[in-house]
């Protein structure tokens, strides 16, 4: 639907019954996501904001997250 640089828009997505949405097929082939993958789901309260982030990015985040930490020891 629109990006400025690396930010976008993808449309918007409704709540089915059971809680579930559709991830937009241009947001899915934008950053690869497939079925089977998991993701890693935060929110805030303050702004309702949600945000979903690929499990495997996650952790390569945490795990960069620690390897700085034992650098710094």
């Amino acid at each position: 639907m629109g990006s400025y640089k690396d930010n976008h828009f993808f449309g918007s997505v409704k709540v089915g019954e059971r809680g579930q949405i559709v991830i937009p097929k241009e947001a899915r082939d934008t950053f690869d996501i497939k079925p089977g993958d998991s993701l890693v789901v935060f929110g805030k309260d303050k702004n309702q904001k949600l945000i979903i982030v690929k499990e495997d990015v996650m952790r390569d985040f945490a795990l960069k997250i620690l390897e700085d930490l034992d650098s710094q020891e």
